[in-house]
């Protein structure tokens, strides 16, 4: 039923025609729980609180008068139109809200979603552009919006097949019953490629690692250190026999200092202190020597 308003004047009346109610038959098949849970009223499809609640303020105070004039009943008209627009809008929300079943939603009974999902599960990718479609809603159905978006998703296939098939023409395929052989050859031939780029990766870093003591690994004493004494060495560029003589002396005065002899350290004349200062953080890091002595 649509509620009309009148608005009588000496020249006539004005009627402004409400939207209409959706009435008891489109109201939301919810538990009574559920309605308090919302404050739902059924029976009158309303909210105890409705989208712009305090509308009603716009029209509460009117009364009509024949000795109005002119410009009171064109005021009146305008109150009345600007509470016919917001009754308009809240509608439409209801309407969306109900279309697109985000009351469900809310109360966690998705069941349309979750058939959706079922028929046909959908990627990330998929999830992320329809968000960036949600502003659509206001502007189409839900079966609208569910079949812009199946048919955006036919074409991504169709656009995807078209250049499958434009592939195979261009390698001179012009028979489905030759795609299978083409693509069965391309998968051997990439699962090669990969294979030598994998070998040849592999390859690249044993020869850095082999590389990195290249300065050092003809040198005498080489073979007595552990990686990571190689490894300091290198940064050092400090001789695999010139470390051990440090690393002796080192560890010798810190056990001596340790059962109290009273020892002079002579380090050799080529370890500076930044030499001596890596290199006694070393030993402590590895447990040669205690933290105290460095």
């Amino acid at each position: 039923m649509t509620l009309t308003f009148v608005v009588v004047g000496r020249h006539g009346c004005s009627r402004r025609s409400f939207p209409d109610s959706p009435g008891s038959d489109g109201a939301l098949h919810i538990s009574v729980a559920e309605q308090q849970q919302l404050g739902y009223m059924p029976l009158r499809d309303d909210y105890e609180i409705e989208y712009d609640q305090d509308a009603e303020t716009l029209i509460s105070g009117l009364s009509v008068n024949y000795d109005d004039d002119d410009v009171e009943i064109e005021l009146k008209r305008a109150h009345v139109d600007m509470y016919v627009r917001k009754l308009r809008e809240r509608q439409r929300r209801k309407n969306i809200a109900r279309d697109y079943n985000l009351v469900p939603a809310f109360l966690g009974k998705d069941k349309k979603e979750r058939e959706k999902a079922a028929k046909r599960k959908i990627t990330k990718e998929e999830r992320e552009l329809r968000l960036k479609l949600r502003p659509l809603y206001q502007f189409m159905s839900c079966k609208e919006f569910d079949d812009l978006f199946e048919n955006m998703h036919k074409e991504k296939m169709l656009r995807a097949k078209i250049r499958e098939l434009q592939r195979y023409r261009r390698n001179g395929i012009t028979k489905m019953e030759e795609s299978a052989e083409y693509e069965a050859a391309r998968h051997k031939r990439e699962k090669r490629k990969e294979n030598r780029s994998s070998a040849g990766a592999k390859r690249g870093r044993e020869d850095a690692k082999d590389g990195e003591f290249a300065a050092i690994e003809n040198l005498p004493g080489f073979e007595l250190l552990s990686d990571r004494e190689k490894a300091l060495c290198s940064s050092l560029n400090l001789s695999p026999a010139r470390y051990v003589t440090a690393k002796t002396i080192i560890i010798k005065d810190h056990l001596q200092k340790r059962q109290g002899i009273p020892s002079k350290s002579r380090l050799p004349s080529y370890l500076d202190k930044v030499l001596k200062k890596r290199i006694l953080n070393f030993l402590t890091e590895s447990g040669w020597i205690s933290r105290d002595a460095s």
